[in-house]
């Protein structure tokens, strides 16, 4: 089988003939290298293209696999779920700002986070994940502050039993690693009980690393050797790994979770 390019121009193009190859009818529009038009509606290849550029043997079948899950999702209509149907499949994922670029902030169900994120919400379907907007909210009934509740509660009944790699480095310091790779590994930074799971291994204040969507790494402190040793790993996932998050590291503490990005803002200031 070919290997899909990895020039942004010629990926997007061949994703393009991909597409007309699996859907005949579809009217499909070239934006730019990043971004077509399919029917009218925006598909994003900048995270398909590094997910490809990360596995690249597999990379035909990657971008298949992602169109065929993107064609059977189109006709799934989230606006006819009933909220009891719906309510135990409410997931929590974390996102940078960066998504309102693209997409309006008022059309997306989400809340505000630190490190310059947002929490999103999805419905988690058998072999993919839905979005939740703004209006299915509306027609469900609640409000947002009841939407991320339950979401929360979802993640913690998700895996209850996360299987956690300590690693003790060389310097004194000390990492855990949280790999379930369910697409919410990141997404457990918002643990209501994450610091009572970690804080006999990592001290009572700890850092939290989420560069990417399947990525959860928890840090001690000190010493500062080690935190910026791991700071420059998070900001090379940051770069190549898919569905990137942030660079930035949370602080996680008795009374919850702080964000760091300012203190890179004063750096660079």
């Amino acid at each position: 089988m070919a290997l899909m390019p990895i020039e942004p121009e010629a990926f997007a193009e061949q994703v393009a003939r991909l597409i007309e190859r699996m859907q005949p009818g579809y009217q499909i529009d070239r934006v730019s290298s990043k971004e077509l038009l399919v029917n009218g509606r925006r598909l994003d290849l900048e995270n398909l293209l590094r997910m490809v550029a990360h596995e690249p043997d597999r990379g035909t079948d990657i971008v298949e696999h992602f169109l065929d899950q993107l064609f059977t999702g189109e006709t799934l209509d989230v606006g006819d779920t009933p909220f009891e149907t719906a309510k135990a499949r409410i997931m929590p994922r974390i996102q940078p700002e960066s998504i309102f670029e693209h997409l309006s902030r008022d059309l997306v169900a989400h809340v505000p986070y630190v490190n310059d994120t947002v929490i999103v919400f999805v419905m988690d379907m058998p072999h993919m994940t839905v979005s939740i907007t703004t209006e299915q909210v509306l027609k469900w009934g609640i409000t947002i502050d009841e939407l991320d509740e339950i979401a929360r509660e979802n993640l913690e009944l998700y895996a209850p039993e996360l299987d956690m790699q300590v690693i003790n480095s060389a310097e004194g310091g000390r990492a855990v690693i949280v790999a379930e790779q369910d697409g919410y590994d990141a997404a457990r930074l918002l643990l209501g009980d994450l610091h009572r799971r970690l804080v006999t291994r990592l001290g009572p204040d700890f850092y939290v690393a989420t560069p990417a969507r399947d990525m959860f790494i928890a840090m001690s402190c000190e010493p500062d050797s080690f935190v910026s040793r791991l700071k420059e790993r998070v900001e090379e996932d940051f770069t190549r790994l898919p569905y990137p998050i942030t660079r930035d590291l949370f602080l996680v503490t008795r009374d919850g979770v702080a964000g760091t990005a300012w203190m890179r803002k004063n750096k660079a200031a």
